[in-house]
């Protein structure tokens, strides 16, 4: 007998992923079993292995639960001013991480074990540097040595990450970000030959 719903129910999928989410962050990937995250979503066991061959699929779906991390850069880009850019990018990522904090911080913790959520994450990581690496460009368009905006890129990316993987509290280390951005922007607008006329 087959008691598995048919595949036209989107509801009970996310359902499934938001019962994962809420047991995966109580009590951890290993120590969760698949029957357990079916009664909390209210579904039959055999459900969630329709939707999610295996255990690790869970965590992988989850990923995809993160907000968009792709950032409109006509939207933050203030022309002329790198450090001002990056302020309104970095508020815009920290909006979207920010929404999602338990979520991101039970990923990146899961990641130390199941290489496909660590795939994943490098992976946004990456989109991360080449959105700073694009505003800095708009921001900026009389150039700055490229590897000087790539240093930077990588530079803020992983300063983003650290406060949303461990701290993740709005508000954590604010001030400290904005020196940190005043001084990449001096930086890279030092290394143009462009004097350090950013705010």
């Amino acid at each position: 007998m087959n008691d598995v719903a048919p595949p036209e129910e989107p509801a009970a999928r996310e359902r499934i992923l938001a019962a994962a989410e809420e047991l995966f962050a109580e009590g951890g990937f290993d120590a969760t079993p698949t029957s357990r995250i079916a009664e909390r979503a209210g579904v039959p066991k055999g459900l969630v292995h329709y939707y999610f061959k295996r255990k690790p699929d869970l965590l992988s779906a989850l990923v995809e639960r993160l907000p968009e991390d792709r950032i409109d850069v006509a939207a933050v880009v203030v022309p002329g001013d790198v450090a001002a850019s990056l302020h309104q990018l970095v508020d815009a990522f920290d909006r979207a991480l920010d929404s999602s904090a338990v979520l991101s911080h039970l990923l990146w913790r899961e990641s130390d074990t199941h290489p496909a959520v660590l795939d994943a994450l490098q992976a946004r990581f990456q989109r991360m540097v080449g959105q700073i690496r694009d505003v800095v460009a708009a921001a900026r368009p009389d150039g700055c040595p490229r590897a000087d905006v790539d240093c930077a890129a990588q530079l803020l990316a992983s300063a983003i990450s650290y406060r949303h993987s461990v701290a993740r509290h709005a508000g954590d280390g604010q001030e400290t970000m904005h020196r940190e951005l005043r001084f990449l922007a001096d930086a890279l607008a030092a290394g143009a030959g462009v004097g350090s006329g950013v705010a």
